[in-house]
């Protein structure tokens, strides 16, 4: 009774995204069953490490490895979880690590997050957001070079105005005096 109540192994058990300390894990699990969680049994091949992840309350079909050993083989296999206990393992997957060189070098590849897939995608989008705002800030800073130059413009015509409105006046005034005095002279 018991085996009948057991899900049915993962299918199509599949490594993805390959890193140099991180691997995903995904798998499908067939029609009819209820599955509430999964179980991976992660191992080095050369036997050093032994990793045994466990998740229930979830119906999650992937799981990403982290932590792995650069440029190592690791053999992964996976259970569901049921009701009722759990499946037989699923076929050894095996896969080989990355070396650290053929990836982009980064802080953050001791990170064991499902974010680290999103990181690079970050950090893509992180250089075109910088030159998206370098290019908002030139265009700014001509703009308001632009506007200085021309309130500048601006400012020196008032000025002159001003002084070709004062000049006049004065103009008129001094030759007057000399006028005058020439008319008074005679």
């Amino acid at each position: 009774l018991t085996h009948l109540d057991r899900p049915p192994s993962p299918v199509n058990v599949t490594v993805t995204q390959l890193k140099a300390n991180s691997a995903t894990v995904s798998w499908d699990v067939p029609e009819g069953d209820v599955v509430i969680g999964y179980a991976i049994l992660q191992q080095r091949q050369d036997g050093q490490m032994q990793r045994f992840i466990r998740e229930v309350n979830t119906t999650n079909r992937a799981c990403v490895l982290w932590d792995l050993a650069e440029d190592a083989d690791y053999i992964i296999q996976v259970q569901s979880i049921g009701l009722y206990g759990e499946s037989q393992a699923s076929k050894r997957v095996h896969f080989r690590t990355l070396k650290e060189t053929d990836r982009l070098p980064s802080n953050s590849s001791n990170q064991g997050d499902i974010t680290m897939e999103g990181l690079d995608k970050d950090r893509q989008l992180q250089t075109g957001e910088i030159i998206i705002i370098v290019a908002v800030l030139l265009m700014w800073a001509a703009v308001i070079a632009l506007f200085c130059r021309q309130y500048d413009i601006i400012k020196d015509n008032d000025s002159n105005n001003n002084k070709e409105k004062t000049k006049p006046s004065s103009e008129h005034s001094t030759p007057e005096r000399p006028t005058g005095g020439l008319l008074r002279s005679k």
